[in-house]
């Protein structure tokens, strides 16, 4: 087969089952694995071995850096508490029990192989998380909380990671040193960012070219996070620092750019996780043929052991990080009232694991110093899958179910900061228009009908508040978004008519197409 020809395979087949799970209601990351895994058990079909360099270093920046560029700095510092508690403290304690877990139960592990397993699958995975809640209309403080933990946790998991793996290849191992540089590689990490963003938006400033401007977007991430492995600090950390300071600041971008910018990551982050999350199931036969002398119960007891703790640990953790501070203080208490109930047990259960987990796995070296064989290196990659098996495909799809049967609702929160910013910002234009309608004496009919569009705007805003009946209402209503999209499909079909009737050109066409897609877009919130 050709090299182009798996890649094209692959292309379809994430079309094919994207367009699925859309029709299934069924998460897409569950199904893209489900698919790779009976695509990886078809006969003469080309295998096609996941390679940990080119996840770790190809497809990990330009993963995290969107998620980050379009993260809420102002969600994220304000749910900093239960953040670090689930990307530091969580995936510390997952790494420890596991390590436990499986130096008990598993003949012939020793302590740090046990510890490299325990840091492989600690972390949830940003890519897993974000696509099954997108979709699932939860609370704005829970989206927040999760994609916060999802930016952080690979850092911490990774650093622990490194750790064992060289505990294990040379034998020597200190907890203090280990501490001082734990704190030095994720302090470091977000200083180097935090210096890549700053240069970045100084060189984006200076440009007006849409491509060339999304061209230095896509190698951003790149750079903040080759350079921090370079300098041996944290490249996770240092493109989240990137991407949050430059997503921050991305409102100093032309319209343009910024436009084109977003539809350019949104598509590069659909390809990559369509060919990730089909690459984990791609890998089961490779890891099954290392351990085809063992016997399927061992390997079932073995599997079902770490899953199962990899759950239970998180559920174990949420609880008491979620009430016990809040129980011992007063002061908490008031700054940040407790959740419900529903909104932990949501948390407990998204700990979906992915794709940077297996490359962490298939990095293990294959020998140690002496030349040994690593241990249990074959466990550990089996062990890996299943975990991501279990968590994004059992979890994956009872989501969805969890949060119908708790109840657990959009609390509006969005909608309702963006009807009141948007309010704010229609009558201060038609503060500004007045102005200089004092000032420059314009001609009375251009001020009533730039007048007279503001004043629309701001009376189908309140309107909307009315009909929903509360004061966080959603932008636009129902009835309006059925008539204005009909009216949009009018105005399409009517240029397309004069288009081809010859009546106006195909540039003419797009030129008006581009107005009317964007008044959709701004009509659907897309």
């Amino acid at each position: 087969m050709h090299h182009a020809e798996p890649v094209v395979l692959l292309l379809v087949l994430v079309a094919g089952l994207v367009i699925l799970a859309h029709k299934w209601a069924i998460p897409y990351p569950v199904l893209l694995v489900l698919g790779g895994l009976a695509l990886s058990f078809v006969p003469f079909l080309s295998v096609i071995r996941l390679d940990p360099n080119l996840v770790l270093f190809f497809f990990l920046p330009p993963l995290l850096y969107p998620a980050a560029l379009f993260t809420s700095w102002r969600d994220f510092r304000r749910n900093l508490r239960p953040i670090l508690f689930l990307a530091i403290g969580l995936v510390l304690m997952t790494t420890t029990v596991v390590a436990w877990v499986a130096h008990s139960f598993i003949a012939g592990l020793p302590w740090a192989a046990a510890f490299a397993l325990g840091a492989i699958v600690s972390p949830p995975d940003a890519v897993a998380a974000e696509a099954i809640l997108k979709r699932l209309g939860v609370p704005a403080r829970i989206q927040a909380v999760l994609g916060g933990e999802s930016l952080v946790n690979d850092a911490t998991a990774l650093v622990a990671y490194q750790f064992a793996v060289a505990a294990m290849v040379t034998g020597r191992f200190s907890l203090g040193g280990a501490s001082l540089r734990f704190v030095l590689v994720g302090a470091g990490g977000v200083a180097l960012g935090l210096l890549v963003g700053l240069v970045m938006r100084s060189v984006q400033r200076q440009l007006d070219d849409p491509p060339v401007q999304v061209t230095i977007s896509l190698l951003t991430p790149f750079a903040a996070y080759l350079l921090a492995e370079r300098l041996h600090v944290s490249g996770v950390l240092s493109t989240v620092a990137a991407g949050v300071y430059l997503g921050w600041h991305s409102t100093a971008l032309p319209a343009r750019t910024r436009l084109q910018a977003q539809a350019f990551w949104e598509m590069i982050a659909f390809l990559l996780n369509g060919f990730i999350f089909i690459m984990i199931g791609l890998q089961l036969p490779g890891i099954l043929r290392a351990l085809s002398h063992e016997p399927w119960s061992r390997l079932t007891t073995y599997a079902l052991l770490i899953s199962a703790t990899v759950v239970l640990v998180r559920i174990a953790w949420v609880f008491p990080a979620t009430y016990l501070p809040r129980w011992l203080s007063r002061k908490m208490r008031t700054r940040d009232p407790v959740p419900p109930w529903r909104h932990s047990v949501l948390i407990a259960w998204a700990g979906m694991r992915g794709v940077v987990s297996l490359a962490a796995a298939f990095a293990l070296p294959l020998v140690l110093a002496d030349g040994r064989p690593f241990p249990g290196r074959s466990y550990i990659l089996f062990l890996t899958f299943c975990v991501i098996l279990t968590t994004l495909v059992f979890q994956g799809l009872t989501l969805p179910l969890l949060i119908r049967k708790l109840g657990v609702k959009d609390d509006g929160v969005i909608d309702s900061e963006e009807r009141q910013a948007r309010l704010e910002a229609n009558e201060a234009a038609v503060d500004f228009i007045e102005q200089k309608a004092l000032e420059e004496h314009l001609p009375e009919d251009v001020m009533a009908r730039v007048r007279a569009e503001y004043c629309d705007r701001i009376a189908q805003l309140n309107a909307c508040c009315e009909e929903s009946g509360n004061p966080g209402g959603v932008v636009a209503t129902p009835v309006y978004q059925r008539l204005q999209h009909g009216a949009l499909q009018v105005e399409r079909q009517t240029i397309i008519a004069l288009r081809n009737s010859q009546q106006i050109n195909d540039e003419a066409l797009r030129h008006i197409q581009r107005d009317l897609d964007l008044a959709e877009a701004r009509l659907t919130g897309d």
